[in-house]
């Protein structure tokens, strides 16, 4: 029997940049099909948005520095911080508000920086934290409803309200807008309008806190789960980040709030499935540039960042908390890596 020849050297190609925004890009297909369901027509031109705008500023970036631009403008880097940043603003913000979060993400935190690899936070975390600290209003109330109740645009009404702030005579924006059930709800129980038991039952505004995380807002986290998991099975990723961020969240809201008081903390469950701690986990704490690289190091930024966000969420003055606590544990990537490094074999440790 014949069999085929190779010459060496006998290794796996290593991935490249472009097939690992690939299949990250896949991966959040699940949660992005989800949040159009829910969203309609303002989430996708959010996404068209922030798409144009960021390939147009890494352009014109590479240009003036002097490096190829088509080469970089098709690495997909600049389209995966697009697709984080439209998944992470409110769903009716003015097109100049998502035009600017890709701005701040490609020019002032990616390229001013180096380029790829050479960031030191995340550029899409870093675009929406400065977006929400200077447009506080717009960034906390154009929560498009999406209760069962909650009134749609559809395509050419979306565009309007977008580009220039019409609506139909028929829609007002308080039946369009809502807070988001996690903010919604850290209001409720911090002001003693009603306890966990009461949110829970099926009469309080329109069921608030949802099966385990707010109306509908767990099958987005869900979606997003789904597809974090393929990507730890494909290896794009380890387990390390997004298990231990995971983890550390879970401790802290069963310790620090729900063991202690269960009518006035919501659940670990809820922590796990609200806001975007599903995205922020897979697809945004486990960013290769920004984050740790050591086995022990991954575990370590993690746990961070999921107790951050659980004392930020808690007694913060923001109802999330992932670009934040993203963004701080970045500052201790250095610290961290430094103390963290793995044995070399043939040396002590």
């Amino acid at each position: 029997m014949q069999t085929q020849r190779i010459s060496s050297p006998h290794l796996k190609p290593p991935i490249q940049v472009t097939d690992i925004m690939k299949g990250v890009i896949y991966a959040l297909i699940p949660g992005i099909a989800v949040m159009f369901w829910l969203y309609g027509w303002s989430f996708i031109i959010n996404i068209f948005i922030a798409i144009s705008s960021a390939l147009i500023f890494e352009a014109i970036a590479l240009y003036l520095r002097q490096r190829p631009v088509k080469i970089y403008l098709y690495d997909g880097s600049a389209l995966l911080t697009a697709i984080l940043i439209a998944l992470a603003i409110p769903t009716l913000v003015p097109w100049w508000i998502v035009v600017l979060g890709s701005f701040f993400a490609i020019v002032m935190t990616k390229q001013l920086y180096g380029g790829l690899g050479y960031n030191v936070f995340n550029p899409a975390m870093v675009a929406y934290a400065i977006l929400l600290i200077s447009f506080p209003e717009q960034m906390s109330i154009l929560w498009q409803n999406i209760s069962n109740e909650g009134q749609s645009l559809n395509l050419i009404d979306s565009i309007n309200f977008k580009f220039f702030n019409e609506l139909p005579a028929d829609i007002s924006i308080d039946a369009i807008t809502s807070a988001t059930p996690l903010d919604s709800i850290k209001t409720i129980l911090s002001s003693g309008a009603a306890t966990v038991s009461e949110l829970k039952s099926q009469s309080f505004d329109n069921n608030i806190y949802g099966v385990i995380a707010g109306s509908n807002v767990e099958w987005i986290n869900l979606a997003f789960l789904a597809g974090g998991l393929w990507m730890i099975y494909t290896k794009l990723i380890t387990w390390h980040i997004p298990v231990s961020m995971l983890l550390s969240l879970l401790i802290c809201s069963l310790l620090l709030g729900y063991g202690i008081d269960s009518d006035l903390h919501p659940s670990p469950l809820f922590h796990l499935f609200t806001g975007a701690s599903m995205l922020g986990a897979f697809f945004i704490a486990t960013d290769p540039v920004s984050a740790s690289t050591t086995p022990k190091g991954k575990i370590v930024f993690g746990a961070g960042i999921g107790c951050l966000i659980y004392a930020i969420r808690t007694w913060g003055g923001y109802p999330d908390a992932i670009a934040f606590a993203v963004i701080l544990m970045n500052i201790t990537v250095p610290v961290i890596d430094y103390y963290t490094q793995p044995r070399v074999y043939g040396h002590d440790k």
